[in-house]
């Protein structure tokens, strides 16, 4: 979601996620069953709807995912996973939307990923910080929306330290870097993504980051 053009070029993912976009890590492995199938088939969806879908139809389902994710954060108030998932859908949607009406999202976005770092900072392997800094760099600064470089950069190294090898992680920060211009950090980055090993439960979701990754590339060894 390039917001501060009002429209999903790089944000096209979160991360990821990203952000964004992340597998459960081992520290979820005390949420119950129900929910983590729930997670599952958030990741799922969203993935199906993000690369396989387009214009209306894209935005009409990813409103039935924002209202999946909301049924799920409140049936789970203390669950981080579950924010983060409504974070990376309404931050996803926001971006498919485009246009001022896309703020309302970014801003829910925001708030989402605050609260899933206030419960647990690290869920899914640091996924808020993934998406919550890609949001910062990608949305407008004040006085129309809450933008900020600063903040977007430390945000997504704190992501880094968290999941250093993550596709996500990486390419978010890679396409940070690119949007400052640091385009040999850019690469170095988006090639570590590249290289990142391959999620078994989130193949359709690693396949479109992959594809991202290889125009970013491309569009960096065209300038």
């Amino acid at each position: 979601m390039q917001m501060r053009k009002l429209n999903y070029a790089i944000f096209a993912t979160i991360f990821a996620l990203t952000l964004s976009s992340a597998a459960l890590s081992e520290s979820e492995s005390a949420i119950d069953t129900a929910l983590l199938s729930s997670i599952a088939q958030l990741q799922k969806g969203w993935a199906e709807v993000n690369y396989q879908s387009q214009g209306d139809q894209q935005l009409e389902e990813f409103a039935v995912l924002l209202e999946r994710a909301t049924a799920l954060v409140d049936a789970n108030p203390q669950a981080a996973p579950a924010y983060i998932w409504r974070g990376i859908i309404e931050s996803t949607y926001a971006g498919a939307k485009g246009g001022l009406g896309a703020l309302k999202f970014a801003k829910a976005a925001k708030a989402d990923l605050e609260k899933a770092l206030e419960l647990e900072p690290e869920a899914m392997s640091g996924s808020a910080y993934t998406s919550l800094g890609t949001l910062y760099f990608n949305v407008p600064g004040w006085p129309i929306a809450f933008g900020s470089d600063k903040k977007a950069q430390a945000l997504l190294t704190k992501a880094l330290t968290l999941n250093p090898d993550g596709i996500d992680s990486n390419y978010f920060y890679a396409s940070f870097m690119r949007s400052q211009g640091r385009d040999e950090e850019a690469r170095n980055f988006f090639l570590k993504a590249q290289r990142a090993a391959p999620r078994a439960d989130r193949p359709l979701a690693d396949a479109g980051r992959q594809k991202e990754i290889s125009e970013a590339l491309a569009a960096l060894d065209a300038k």
